[in-house]
Order: C-alpha cells, then structure tokens, then sequence
C-alpha cells in the first residue's frame, strides 16, 4: 500500500543560512520533482518573506518552516532571557509562517541544541518542567496565529532532554494543548529507537511532519535505516503529511561543525537531493 507523501528537501542541503538570495535554489529544487521547500529560519531578519513568498508561487513549491534553537533560545535555562529571546523569535516564525500559509512551525524548541549533560534528577525534573511552562505558552502563540507546534526529539548527541518517540508523547501529553504536535526525524530514530515501526505508532495521530537522511546523514537508501518498517509504520497511522530531506554540506563549515559532518556525504548536493528523492518515491509510493 501506496503512503500519500508530499516530498520535500531543505535549503539546508545546499546553504547555511536562508536568506532573500536562497531563492535562487527554488527553480533547481522544483526541477528535480519535489513539491515542499523547507526553509530553515536561523535569523528571520535575512529574508524578505514578500519576495520569498512570490519565488514559492512562481516555483510551484509548498514552504515548510523549521525553527532553529541554539544556546540563545533555550527554555530550560536558568536565564529567563533566553526564554524571552526565544519567544520573540518564535513569535516570527509565527508571524512568517502565517504570511506563507503554513501551519505549523516545526523543530527541537524545548531546549538548545547541543544540550547534553549528565545532570541530576532533580535538574532534569527541574527543565523539563520549565520545558512544558514554556511550551504550553508557545502553544497558546500557536494558536494565535491559526498554527501548530512540531516537536523533534533529538538523538542524545544533541540534546538530553527529549530523545525517543516515548519522550516527546510525554512531553506533548504533559503540555496538554490541542496545538503541540510531533515531528519525527529518521536520522535520530535511527540512533535512539528499538523499532521504528513501533515509534510511528506510539506518535500516532499528533505526527505531523517528517523529515529523513540515512543513519549516517547521508542519502536516503545508502544506509542501515530500515525504510519498510518506516514505510509500514507511516502507513498503520495514514500519515499524509511531508517528508522531507533534511541533510548538510560541509562547505558551509559553521553548521558542518554544529552537526558533525567532516566530509561529503555525496559527490555533489544535487546528486544528493535527486536521488535520495528517487529512492523515496519508489519505496513510499509503491
């Protein structure tokens, strides 16, 4: 059984960050067949979201946006100015994914990527609450704005907090609000889950956005992730939402560094892209 996907590919593949000229990459990415452009937002003051706006339209592309929250925008923090900090630039993404239709923001917002200590049971009850604080009122901006809130849990590289399908079900049950929603990433499952069939359906109906590479970052079908039990597990919970491919070019060395990525992972970015999404079509839609 067919899987009804929307396919998409993040900027991030190419450049680091978006700004007004990464629209550029909108005829390219449209050319190679995908449908959705995921625009990740690390300074929404780089881009005119009017002009973006009229490249999307004139390209045929659908926008997805994801929220990047490094150790200035944290809601676990000791400092409530990195909680203020962080929702002021939630309440842009907001305020750009409203002018772009969009109706979610997507991303790891309940803490800093990169966050991953050995703490106390204590500190660790003591941030995750403060997460689920901080998130209910996310979600109350949410709905301000007519959207939802995807949330990512994160491999435990990169963060401490919320890692697996269990966590981040415990996470939006405790935020207890109509607007917080999952988005899963096939990278980190691949590190941190027993079954990635099984993960799918413990989200269920609150997963709202997918993104892929391989369990190495690289394309997708190069690797050791088990794409027909994710494909099975997308389709027990009739997922029709985007999967998008979400990857890094080492050229960009600020972010290569971020994620580790210490060599080409393909012989060019467009090889990258076209053929992870060939791979994706025939192993989702058949």
């Amino acid at each position: 059984m067919a899987v009804e996907l929307q396919y998409g590919v993040s900027t991030w593949l190419w450049q680091s960050p978006f700004s007004t000229a990464s629209i550029s990459l909108f005829p390219k990415i449209k050319s190679m067949g995908f449908d959705v452009v995921e625009i990740p937002v690390e300074d929404p003051d780089l881009f005119d979201v009017k002009t973006v706006k009229q490249a999307l339209y004139d390209n045929g592309l659908i926008p997805t946006v994801c929220g990047v929250f490094g150790p200035t925008k944290d809601f676990t923090s000791d400092d409530v100015s990195l909680h203020e900090n962080c929702f002021r630039y939630i309440e842009k993404c907001f305020e750009i994914g409203s002018y772009l239709e969009i109706d979610f923001l997507a991303g790891p917002m309940y803490s800093a990527v990169g966050k991953a200590r050995m703490v106390s049971e204590e500190q660790r009850k003591l941030e995750w609450e403060l997460a689920v604080t901080n998130l209910s009122k996310a979600c109350l901006m949410a709905s301000k704005h007519g959207q939802q809130i995807a949330l990512e849990p994160l491999n435990r590289f990169e963060s401490d907090l919320v890692n697996t399908a269990k966590d981040v079900m415990r996470l939006v049950t405790d935020i207890n609000h109509e607007s917080a929603k999952v988005l899963l990433d096939g990278f980190h499952m691949t590190i941190e889950e027993q079954n990635i069939r099984e993960a799918i359906n413990t989200v269920g109906d609150k997963l709202i956005h997918v993104q892929v590479s391989e369990n190495h970052r690289g394309i997708p079908g190069t690797g050791l992730t088990p794409w027909n039990d994710f494909k099975h597990g997308l389709e027990d919970i009739n997922y029709k939402g985007s999967m998008v491919i979400e990857s890094f070019t080492p050229e960009i060395k600020e972010l290569a560094g971020a994620v580790c990525i210490w060599k080409h992972l393909a012989d060019n970015q467009d090889d990258f892209a076209s053929e992870g999404l060939k791979f994706l079509k025939k192993t989702f839609n058949t």
